[in-house]
């Protein structure tokens, strides 16, 4: 076993793969950028290093500084978490090479699965059956439309070396294709440095549910069951369970294809099989070559630590149990604390946390780094923390889960907290009917009532809102003043300070909603536009937003520059 392994990522998933490695007796080195240098996995690490500048292309994915590091500490193995390199399969050779353990599996692996149109080939060969559609690029418009004639509308085009909803775009008249098309492109260029795209039939509001594997490198393959992702916003996940509410003929299926997918490969380490499921039938959608997100309510349901297993099996240990010793028992949810306002089509909110505090209890699990006065960069996602809770049955999961987020208290920005638990209450999700396109047409129709997705009725208000409390005839209240005339003794009233949101685009300018990125302009100066045109596209927080026009009219000045940072409420450009 190793004695010191290097954590290649930052906030919850380092502190939760740091945990486990000191419950194994092993070492941890933690590396960080200039914007983490206060964060818990540094705090909580036996050694941390500075890797760069904030911007990940200049910290978290700069392979020469981790493997500098990796030497100079004298770490065996990194462990690459999710997200940044840990798909990477050339990062996972330069460790190899370096004379180092890949805690993942095998680059071969990442590679065979990594590009889609790869793995639709592999499973077709494994006869494990894929969401109708092509196994070549699509290379310009014309074939696009060809796919729409031969797999028919809605057409869904996919980045190729995608993932996470980045790079997917749906036509579901033939007029769209075009803009699809080339926007698909666009953001798989961007994100992934392959613009590569392939076509499939889109189904609509199908279940996501996906399959836990777990292989050693002697040839022992395992599921620890499925779970149901299909809780999600632009095509990210935000509720995810287990087990997953399907037929068990489909379950049984699904857990078959999947350990002949991964056999296929050769595969060594966790990893997860994602399926669309559309009544008896489940389709292949991707093979995810890392730990997830979501791995927390796998290892809730089977009392696994896939973390633990993960790091014994690129230690050459064998698995040491069969199928038949895995049982599951309860069910468990996750649900993702975002910073971001469902109210305002899930914005992105960078911000300070300026009161945090979790939520506990029987049952209730956080995998978080965060903490009072922590603030959530633009530079990295918007996730928070994982709240996690596990109970006998479904019905006390959703009761549990309810509790959790009304007691959970954060406050500083806007989070996924009152969504999570308006779902609780959502008849899709407790009859378990719900599918892919759920969730954000449940946040359409209460977009209009925001005070539906606030955090709970005891702490709806903002830091630096004018809240006393007073006691009256022996029983406590929580008042929030209106006019507040407290300070300094004096009779003068001032107003309460407000909750900041974003502008409305009104006039003639056209307002950026966020603090973000200017990755690309559509328009140029003296074009015209139409009501509901995209003018630019913003990435904030790992997410593209792509910013309409209000009204039509002409462009007469813009404001920004592509690779420009903009603020929040800064207008992007101006109709004349």
């Amino acid at each position: 076993m190793f004695s010191k392994i290097l954590i290649a990522n930052r906030g919850e998933i380092a502190v939760r793969i740091l945990r486990t490695a000191k419950e194994m007796g092993i070492a941890v080195v933690a590396v960080y950028s200039d914007a983490d240098r206060d964060a818990l996995h540094v705090r909580m690490a036996d050694e941390a290093y500075r890797l760069g500048p904030a911007a990940p292309s200049q910290s978290y994915l700069n392979i020469a500084a981790l493997l500098e590091i990796a030497a100079k500490s004298g770490a065996q193995a990194i462990h690459p978490g999710y997200g940044f390199l840990a798909e990477n399969a050339g990062f996972a050779r330069a460790v190899v090479a370096a004379g180092l353990t890949w805690i993942g599996p095998h680059a071969d692996a990442i590679d065979a699965m990594g590009d889609k149109l790869r793995a639709r080939q592999a499973m077709q060969k494994a006869g494990v059956p894929f969401v109708p559609g092509g196994t070549e690029a699509i290379a310009d418009v014309a074939a696009a439309h060809k796919a729409a004639e031969r797999y028919g509308l809605p057409l869904a085009l996919k980045a190729s070396g995608g993932g996470g909803g980045k790079g997917l775009k749906v036509a579901r008249t033939r007029e769209e294709i075009e803009s699809a098309f080339s926007t698909a492109t666009r953001e798989a260029e961007a994100y992934f440095k392959n613009g590569t795209i392939y076509a499939e039939r889109y189904l609509d509001n199908p279940k996501h549910v996906e399959l836990q594997i777990l292989a050693d490198k002697h040839g022992n393959v395992v599921h620890i069951g499925e779970r149901d992702c299909s809780l999600q916003r632009r095509h990210q996940k935000l509720w995810e369970e287990a087990p997953a509410q399907i037929p068990n003929r489909v379950r049984d299926a699904m857990r078959d294809a999947g350990l002949r997918a991964v056999r296929a490969i050769n595969y060594d380490s966790v990893g997860t099989i994602e399926c669309l499921v559309q009544g008896d039938e489940f389709f292949f959608l991707e093979m995810n070559t890392r730990i997830q997100v979501e791995h927390t309510v796998s290892e809730m349901i089977s009392g696994i630590d896939l973390i633990r297993e993960q790091i014994r099996v690129a230690a050459g240990e064998q698995l040491g149990y069969t199928q038949d010793d895995i049982t599951f028992r309860g069910v468990a949810i996750e649900g993702r604390v975002n910073a971001e306002d469902p109210a305002d089509n899930f914005r992105p909110a960078p911000g300070t946390l300026t009161v945090y505090r979790e939520p506990a209890g029987l049952g209730v699990r956080i995998d978080s780094a965060a903490y009072p006065g922590m603030t959530i960069s633009a530079d990295y996602d918007s996730m928070i923390a994982k709240l996690i809770v596990w109970a006998p049955t479904r019905e006390g999961a959703i009761a549990r889960l309810r509790r959790a987020t009304a007691e959970y208290e954060i406050r500083g920005v806007p989070t996924t907290l009152g969504l999570l638990n308006a779902l609780c209450d959502h008849a899709p999700v407790r009859d378990a009917s719900y599918g892919t396109a759920t969730l954000e047409a449940f946040a359409t129709s209460i977009a209009d009532a925001p005070e539906t997705v606030q955090q709970s009725s005891t702490h709806v208000a903002e830091s630096g809102e004018n809240i006393v409390r007073v006691e009256v005839n022996g029983k406590l209240f929580s008042v929030r003043l209106l006019d507040d005339a407290r300070a300094s003794g004096s009779a003068k009233a001032r107003p309460a300070k407000t909750r900041k949101t974003a502008r409305v685009a009104t006039g003639n300018d056209i307002i950026s909603p966020m603090h973000g990125a200017v990755v690309e302009l559509r328009v140029t100066q003296g074009a015209s536009v139409a009501a509901g045109d995209v003018v630019a596209v913003i990435e904030a927080m790992k997410m593209m937003n792509e910013l309409r026009a209000h009204k039509a009219g002409t462009v007469a000045t813009i404001h920004a520059e592509v690779g420009a940072t903009i603020e929040a409420n800064a207008p992007i450009l101006t109709l004349g």
